[in-house]
């Protein structure tokens, strides 16, 4: 499945518009991962506890948004885009979103 940013695949034509589709993943943070970024925050570098859960909601929330595009018929998503929230203290939601098309060579 082909996902782009952009509006248009290059070197492909939009022969159907199937609309908009989605995945997500809501994600809570581990007490013990929070002591970790404690420290981290105090000695600096990159908190590789979060840095992992939030490519693993990524990777979920894309997958999930694929599958409901391949259950329309599509073959691409564009327009892809992330987005990010607090949906409680310490969890977030990750959605991934596009718009399903399938698309045939130019």
């Amino acid at each position: 499945m082909i996902v782009a940013t952009t509006d248009d695949v290059a070197g492909k034509r939009i022969v159907e518009v199937l609309g908009m589709v989605q995945g997500s993943s809501i994600r809570a943070r581990n007490v013990a991962h929070d002591l970790v970024a404690q420290f981290k925050n105090i000695t600096g570098g990159e908190i590789t506890e979060y840095t992992k859960l939030m490519a693993e909601a990524r990777e979920q929330s894309l997958d999930r948004m694929r599958e409901e595009a391949a259950a329309r018929g599509a073959n691409a998503v564009v327009g892809f885009r992330f987005v990010t929230t607090e949906v409680m203290q310490n969890a977030a939601e990750l959605l991934a979103y596009g718009t399903a098309v399938r698309v045939e060579d130019a």
